[in-house]
């Protein structure tokens, strides 16, 4: 009960602060590992491969980690490290964490010409239903601990933000095992705005007939069709392949692309609604808390409608990527308009922050 109390006044905390922007992922430059022993050759070898983790949260990518420079870097790994700390518990196991300096690994992923992904990141709800031994329950903290743990920890490895539902009364009231197990979109995603998901996963996991293999179904509950992906082999290697999957096509969706440009561009964004020079001013500190955006001006207003010049190193569609993860703003909806055009040449955006 402690549990699940503390982990409703986290969701509540966490829910608070999502009203005005996306998933702000504060541990992209960190990782923590398992070390024997605290020598300096287990710190300097610890640190190497904590920097490949951090590369891949920043990244999206595995493959990438033996590029010349990355390479090179890790034999000056001192230089970009920020602190290290030992974390020792109570059953004897050591861990390391180590976190670097945001710019250094950052201007490394640029030299190495890499995809660099921001820390505003979609949030992730995933509703699992297991059947063992012909009896099917959700997987949760209570239930299923460790599956619960591993979806966790593998998401934390790509920096992508997750939450496994609580299943507690108001989930239940809302969801049963039947529309999970059958996908059912409209009450899993209505019960998904508790945890102020972006996008939602349902799947369901259980043993083949007659055979010791697993098999997982999963799918997004907002894809045009209705077929899943299905896997099947051990029970904790499917969960890691569906968490591996999900976050490599999330990166390719909202990663800035470096064979386009890191000039610096200007772009003129409209945005109405904006109905105080206080909203504005948020508005203002919203848009330049994005990771590309350099500079932003107002140049215009008239009534509740604002237009901002945003200077930013990426192109225009990437910035459009960053605004999607934004909460504060909404895609502007023209009444008047049959068909709602989005474009590069139609900027305009609502004010729906605080």
């Amino acid at each position: 009960m402690v549990v699940m109390a503390l982990r409703l006044f986290l969701l509540g905390l966490f829910g608070w602060c999502m009203a005005a922007s996306a998933v702000e992922v504060t541990d992209l430059y960190e990782a923590t590992l398992e070390v024997d022993n605290k020598t300096r050759a287990k710190r300097v070898i610890a640190s190497q491969q904590a920097l490949d983790r951090v590369i891949q949260k920043l990244t999206g990518r595995t493959e990438h980690l033996n590029h010349p420079l990355i390479r090179q870097s890790k034999k000056r790994i001192s230089d970009y490290m920020l602190k290290y700390e030992y974390i020792d518990s109570a059953d004897g196991d050591i861990k390391i964490r180590v976190r670097f300096e945001a710019d250094k690994v950052e201007q490394l992923v640029r030299d190495s010409n890499l995809p660099l992904w921001g820390n505003r990141r979609p949030m992730i709800a995933i509703w699992l239903v297991i059947e063992d031994n012909l009896r099917r329950e959700f997987v949760t903290q209570e239930s299923y601990p460790q599956l619960e743990r591993l979806i966790y920890d593998t998401a934390a490895e790509w920096g992508i933000p997750v939450v496994v539902p609580l299943m507690d009364l108001t989930d239940r009231a809302q969801v049963g095992i039947a529309e999970v197990w059958g996908n059912f979109s409209e009450p899993v995603e209505a019960a998904s705005m508790r945890y102020n998901a972006e996008r939602v996963i349902t799947g369901r996991l259980f043993k083949q007939p007659n055979s010791s293999s697993w098999q997982l179904d999963w799918r997004y509950t907002d894809t045009d069709q209705f077929e899943s992906t299905q896997q099947v082999g051990d029970k904790q290697q499917l969960l890691i392949a569906m968490i591996n999957d999900m976050s490599t096509a999330l990166a390719a969706e909202y990663v800035i692309d470096p064979n386009r440009s890191y000039a610096t561009n200007s772009t003129v964004l409209t945005v109405d609604k904006l109905t105080s020079f206080s909203k504005i001013e948020l508005a203002r500190r919203q848009l330049l808390s994005i990771s590309t955006v350099q500079d932003v001006d107002v140049i215009y207003r008239q009534g509740d409608l604002v237009k901002f010049e945003v200077e930013h190193g990426s192109s225009v569609v990437d910035l459009q990527k960053s605004l999607k993860l934004e909460r504060a703003f909404s895609v502007f909806v023209d009444p008047r308009a049959f068909y709602q055009v989005a474009s590069a040449n139609n900027l305009r955006y609502s004010w729906v922050g605080q």
